[in-house]
């Protein structure tokens, strides 16, 4: 740690040159924005001088290695102000060239509005809205002191330490006023995460205006409460006083009893603006043409819009010194692979993401012991054993829950509780299910463990938008939501679930099981476990559920949609998921003794289903077979398989309190309400005339080649509750 800080404290500009480079950040971030006519120069103006120690003289990282496993992570929480990274990650040698940094927010470019993971080398979260950088960071952190502690190894007096490396934000006002900062910065003081360093930008300035009408924190007695080591009224401006502050948070950082450091900042938004630094006006609009003018002779800046003098950039360039850092890492490294073997083979398998061999050799065993069990289990019980069965081949699991452990059953045999100063693959989040969930992201980010997490389904609403930034930017992360209809029972309808699952599934990129048993349980934890291109949902049962399914049915299950019971010369066809799939089996049997001949199918993952192709889709669900679908849930997402001539047992309004079978009755989700639907498509298709009620000649061409009889009915059928 000594020799690292030795290293980099020794790229300490002149005041001069330290000045320059700054101002270089602020002319970027100006240029840029005035070219683009939209953006936000006030917070890479105030932040400059921050950044320039931050970046010049402590970050450890490799331009030419944005993924070096052990560089420090930077995380810009404030994301609006997102020309600061585009031109750090330039002027230190990123490949980002200038040629981007002129398309700023424009189609395609590298540097979008706000900062994307994947889009732009560099960049390691996406951030935008306010608070989940922070969040993210928290979870960076998390992961870096628990790799640390599971990796790194002492022997014989020497320190062998491959995980050794700091988490810095950059955050605003913004970032504070959002609950998401109190639930995470509440856990990371807890957990000490002392590798952790935000710098805050107190300017005093948000879009509306000053903010001392709408936040007086006393924002360091606030997080001296949390647990945190604060250093309070740092001249942001003041490259001295910053770099004495991060030394002095890096110094405590390795203390026994260290915890994680806010730095705050005094800093004036739109610094160098001679007219309109300190105000709003500088806070989400281009200066202007005029304004600009001034902003260059206010700074002395002579350089053409989107070039830097030579000494500038001389000064900024990182790339030699990241490799030389690398490579002493490396050097490390391999003397660690010397001593430790399996250890660092572990250690590089898991910062690669890969699966171990062993899983998907021993995952068909796995699940034909799990699909084996007869009796009648939750599925919240089934995803338990299906975390028994699959925890030692995945050592990179990190579980959790939201205070719900014992209902979400989200912990394993065997599994070891983290908490302060203490390795574990299972943490107990507290009552914080949107923190919990960005904090799941930034582990996926950082590599190394799976983060999945659990708590009742109705409160994903906590957790929406960080579920959707994990979707948007294709994060290995499992949420697992039990208590997933109104089987959930007494606890009424602020806890039953109606509307949730249908509005997770067009989140783009999430992929939203609802398992019916054991089996499809199983099946959804090993493609969510084996997906790394995006996150998934488990949606899970409260109340047991009887078997449905085969091992030889596993296959098929991974393809979202399946045929689960057949016949001959169907009439039509029942889709369910979940708790309502036996439902559908007992219509399928009663429809049978009354002969109409039906086909249940079971879509336990509709957005996989969707990606399935057209062909296999129709031989599923064939366009011309009426088609009834129930699930206990807000039944309009199921129009885009029934049409609107089909049919849909659901719940269109909210639940009651009262023991679930009651709940099932009043509400008709039975299987006699699908029984009744069925048999009414069904002598539609047989009623009903040749031509396309209200059709012109070609509807009626196109619909006659497809063969599409159920095409005739004039209304759609919605089975909804009775009131």
């Amino acid at each position: 740690m000594t020799n690292t800080i030795t290293t980099q404290m020794a790229n300490a500009p002149t005041p001069d040159l330290a000045r320059q480079m700054a101002n270089a950040i602020r002319m970027l971030a100006v240029d840029a924005v005035e070219k683009a006519k939209s953006g936000h120069p006030g917070a890479p103006m105030g932040m400059a001088d921050i950044a320039e120690v931050l970046w010049n003289r402590h970050l450890k990282h490799n331009p030419a290695n944005p993924l070096w496993p052990d560089r420090d992570r930077f995380v810009l929480s404030n994301g609006h102000g997102s020309m600061l990274m585009y031109a750090l990650l330039h002027l230190t040698g990123y490949d980002l060239p200038m040629s981007e940094l002129k398309k700023f927010r424009q189609l395609h470019s590298k540097t979008a509005g706000h900062p994307e993971v994947g889009v732009t080398p560099g960049v390691e979260t996406t951030t935008g809205p306010l608070g989940q950088g922070l969040a993210n960071a928290v979870g960076m952190a998390l992961t870096e002191k628990l790799l640390a502690a599971e990796f790194n190894r002492e022997e014989g007096g020497v320190q062998h330490s491959i995980v050794d490396h700091f988490t810095y934000v950059f955050m605003g006002d913004g970032c504070l006023m959002e609950g998401i900062s109190h639930e995470v910065c509440s856990l990371a003081g807890t957990l000490r995460l002392s590798k952790l360093v935000v710098f805050y930008d107190d300017n005093g300035i948000s879009i509306d205006g000053h903010v001392e009408g709408w936040f007086t924190d006393d924002t360091p007695r606030r997080f001296e409460a949390y647990g945190w080591h604060v250093i309070a009224d740092v001249d942001g401006h003041d490259s001295a006083a910053v770099d004495t502050a991060i030394r002095a948070a890096k110094a405590q950082a390795v203390l026994t009893d260290g915890k994680p450091t806010l730095i705050c900042c005094k800093t004036v938004i739109g610094q160098g603006s001679p007219n309109k630094a300190g105000t709003h006006d500088v806070h989400g609009a281009a200066l202007g043409a005029a304004e600009v003018a001034a902003t260059r002779e206010s700074l002395g800046w002579t350089a053409a819009p989107f070039e830097v003098p030579a000494e500038v950039a001389a000064g900024w360039s990182a790339k030699a010194r990241g490799i030389e850092l690398q490579r002493d890492w490396r050097t490390r490294f391999e003397a660690y692979r010397t001593l430790y073997p399996d250890a660092a083979t572990e250690f590089e398998r898991r910062m690669t993401g890969d699966l171990l061999p062993d899983f998907g050799s021993n995952l068909p065993e796995l699940l034909a012991a799990l699909a084996a069990k007869p009796e009648a289990v939750a599925t919240r019980k089934a995803s338990q054993n299906a975390l028994d069965a699959f925890n030692a081949l995945v050592p990179e699991f990190f579980g959790g829950s939201a205070d719900l452990t014992g209902s979400n059953l989200t912990n394993f045999k065997g599994c070891i509780k983290a908490g302060r100063d203490q390795w574990g693959n299972h943490m107990s989040y507290g009552v914080r299910e949107f923190g919990m969930a960005a904090i799941m992201n930034g582990i996926s980010l950082h590599g190394g463990y799976i983060p999945y997490a659990g708590t009742f389904l109705t409160f994903s609403d906590y957790s929406r938008n960080a579920i959707r930034m994990a979707a948007l930017m294709k994060l290995r992360v499992i949420h697992v939501f039990t208590h997933d209809s109104i089987g959930l029972g007494e606890d009424g309808p602020t806890h039953q679930s109606v509307e949730h699952i249908p509005s997770l599934r067009i989140i783009p990129g999430l992929d939203v099981w609802r398992p019916a048993d054991g089996l499809e349980t199983a099946v959804a934890w090993a493609c969510a476990i084996e997906r790394r291109d995006g996150p998934s949902a488990l949606c899970l049962s409260r109340q047991n559920l009887p078997r449905q399914t085969d091992v030889d049915m596993a296959d098929s299950i991974r393809r979202g949609g399946y045929v689960l019971s057949d016949t001959d010369d169907i009439q039509a066809i029942i889709v369910a998921t979940g708790s309502e799939t036996h439902l559908a089996m007992q219509a399928q049997a009663t429809l049978a003794s009354e002969g109409i001949a039906t086909r249940v199918v079971s879509m336990p993952c509709t957005n996989i289903f969707d990606r399935q192709t057209a062909a296999y889709q129709e031989l599923v669900l064939p366009l011309a077979l009426p088609t009834v679908a129930i699930e206990a849930a807000h039944p309009d997402f199921w129009r885009k398989y029934v049409g609107r001539t089909g049919a849909v047992v659901g719940i269109a309004s909210f639940g009651e309190s009262a023991p679930a079978p009651d709940l099932y009755s009043h509400f008709g989700i039975t299987a006699q309400r699908v029984v009744e639907a069925v048999r009414t498509l069904v002598q539609r298709v047989t009623h009903c005339p040749e031509t396309w009620v209200g059709g012109d000649e070609s509807d009626q061409r196109l619909l006659s080649k497809r063969n599409v009889s159920s095409a005739n009915w004039s209304l759609p059928i919605c089975i909804t509750p009775m009131t």
